[in-house]
């Protein structure tokens, strides 16, 4: 179960990933928490994720769902498994898509649920809002890895 702080941060201290890692001084550094079923995140667009005046850049909204969905996986494979320690998860595909414009100005919450846990993979849908207004979604596929694979132990 994951702390007060979000799960990167309680699981992956040292992460340097892009998306998720709190390492990444240059990264998007989003903070996910458990509510109900779900993994949620709050993120405050910068200047310099601008697409157009005043809108979110699409590959920042794609970022923001691989990552976050990636780690909905791997809370809900660690819960389905019992493990104390979080599983090291990749995405082996997600689909984006954009629905509307992101706006700037705003928070924006990224939701995930995991739909289907088959042994090492996980299924899960994606969504990103501004307000009542849900700009994004996908879906996705993340899969546990074992060792000798470059990304495992990535977390710890």
């Amino acid at each position: 179960m994951a702390s007060a702080e979000g799960v990167q941060r309680t699981y992956a201290p040292t992460s340097i990933c892009y998306g998720c890692g709190p390492a990444n001084p240059h990264g998007l550094q989003i903070d996910s928490y458990r509510e109900g079923d779900a993994l949620v995140a709050v993120f405050r667009p910068k200047p310099h994720h601008h697409a157009f005046p005043g809108m979110v850049n699409g590959g920042i909204i794609g970022t923001l769902l691989d990552c976050h969905g990636n780690w909905a996986a791997a809370v809900g494979l660690m819960d389905a498994s019992g493990a104390d320690e979080i599983p090291c998860t990749v995405t082996a595909s997600y689909t984006v898509r954009l629905l509307r414009p992101t706006p700037m100005d705003t928070d924006l919450r990224v939701t995930a649920r995991v739909t289907k846990i088959e042994g090492r993979k996980a299924w899960v849908d994606m969504a990103l809002e501004a307000g009542e207004e849900r700009c994004a979604e996908g879906d996705g596929l993340f899969v546990a890895v074992k060792e000798g694979h470059p990304a495992y132990h990535r977390w710890s």
